[in-house]
């Protein structure tokens, strides 16, 4: 993310929105970046309101009663990544034809800039944090409960911890200190990351251990065994809580979703902006994907870690939660990836239809990639939007099953980028 490239899409956002709320994450490129878009946005007669080092789903519903809000953040990836995300009032992101809006206008250099009597203003925009809390709050209620948190040196430092100990939890937090250089793990909260959450949750005889990513819409747990649980075991236990009728979720998430829920699975692609998006046209509720994040309507379309640790915790205070994840189905799957060159994303994606078309499976989806379904698994083969891979996914329902469908997979990947 360069400083011309912000500026750009500030005034392409500025054209478009006239009020504007900025907010940024620890990075140490933040700064630099919210006053580019800044300049932007206000070259274009739109007025921007900053809320400085924030969450990306406090950002979202601050974004309530302005026309969108940037984020500035790159989630879980390392340090030295920045980015901006977009946010509509309801807390949606941006979809596919707004964004394209937005490319096209910075593609071309076409803006709409104001003349020095209609240039955009500069407003502080206070209390963000306080109005997520007391959102939250009203949603989840009193909570009794001992709960390790490691923020990572995120943008969660300055809520999550505050937002437990005022439900009544007794808190210990590590990594809550803000930290652009995130000296206390990774932004992306792995298992191999959490070593000292896990070791925190035994020694203090905790319910639970919650994890985020660097600007909070991800969270993972610990289970007051220690035991790591992903995102995509937190998907089917918040599913069996609060999705049992319906759910949204990614075309990369487990079989046992479809097991729990008593009415339909909407898969979509991969991405919480597609999640969101269809939970917008469809009305449901609940959705998420297996990377940690989770959406709940009633609280906002933008996915929201603060808000399901605290969901978390509740649960985590009323029955122990390494059960509930053991009463889980549970199979045996597999995720990798082969890199490939570039410039040969086209054919590779035309290959990988022709040898799609060979498999024998009971049904097939391509929403995002190809996932095709047997009565003993699945697999899907996708082509990665951000980086030249090929993605593979596996699961089934038991170990042989899964070393049959990986081979099949995966020869089929190699035959695309041979």
């Amino acid at each position: 993310m360069t400083i011309d490239l912000a500026r750009a899409v500030g005034a392409a956002i500025g054209g478009q929105y006239r009020r504007v709320v900025i907010g940024k994450d620890v990075r140490t490129s933040g700064d630099m970046i919210a006053c580019a878009l800044s300049s932007g946005i206000m070259s274009c007669g739109g007025d921007v309101y900053d809320v400085g080092m924030i969450p990306t789903p406090t950002l979202a519903h601050a974004t309530k009663n302005y026309d969108c809000g940037l984020m500035i953040t790159a989630s879980h990836n390392p340090p030295e990544y920045n980015g901006i995300k977009m946010w509509n009032p309801d807390g949606s992101s941006f979809d596919d034809d707004q964004m394209e809006d937005i490319e096209n206008a910075v593609r071309e250099l076409k803006f709409k800039r104001a003349d020095w009597r209609s240039v955009g203003t500069k407003y502080t925009h206070e209390g963000a944090v306080e109005s997520h809390i007391e959102i939250i709050s009203k949603l989840v209620g009193p909570i009794t409960a001992k709960v390790v948190v490691d923020c990572g040196c995120g943008a969660t430092s300055t809520i999550t911890p505050r937002l437990l100990r005022e439900l009544g939890c007794s808190v210990v937090s590590i990594n809550s200190h803000p930290d652009g250089f995130f000296p206390g793990r990774s932004p992306e909260p792995t298992e191999d990351q959490l070593v000292r959450l896990k070791d925190i949750v035994l020694s203090e005889n905790a319910d639970i251990g919650i994890a985020h990513d660097g600007d909070g819409d991800r969270v993972v747990m610990i289970d007051e065994k220690g035991r790591f649980i992903g995102g995509d075991k937190l998907l089917a236990l918040l599913t069996a809580m609060f999705g049992e009728k319906e759910v949204v979720t990614t075309i990369d998430s487990s079989m046992v979703i479809d097991e729990l829920v008593e009415g339909k699975v909407v898969r979509t692609r991969v991405g919480d902006a597609y999640v969101s998006n269809m939970m917008k046209r469809t009305g449901i509720e609940f959705g998420g994907e297996p990377s940690g994040t989770f959406i709940f309507a009633k609280n906002s379309l933008c996915p929201d870690g603060i808000y399901a640790a605290a969901l978390l915790v509740k649960i985590a205070s009323e029955n122990r939660i390494s059960e509930i994840v053991d009463s889980l189905p549970n199979y045996p799957s597999f995720r990798g990836s082969f890199n490939f060159d570039r410039t040969r994303r086209k054919e590779i994606e035309r290959t990988l239809a022709q040898e799609i078309e060979k498999v024998k499976c009971d049904n097939l989806l391509t929403v995002d990639g190809f996932r095709a379904e047997f009565s003993d698994g699945w697999f899907l083969i996708r082509l990665s939007g951000t980086e030249p891979k090929i993605r593979i996914t596996v699961e089934a329902r038991t170990e042989e099953a899964l070393t049959r469908l990986k081979t099949i997979s995966m020869e089929i990947a190699r035959r695309c980028i041979s």
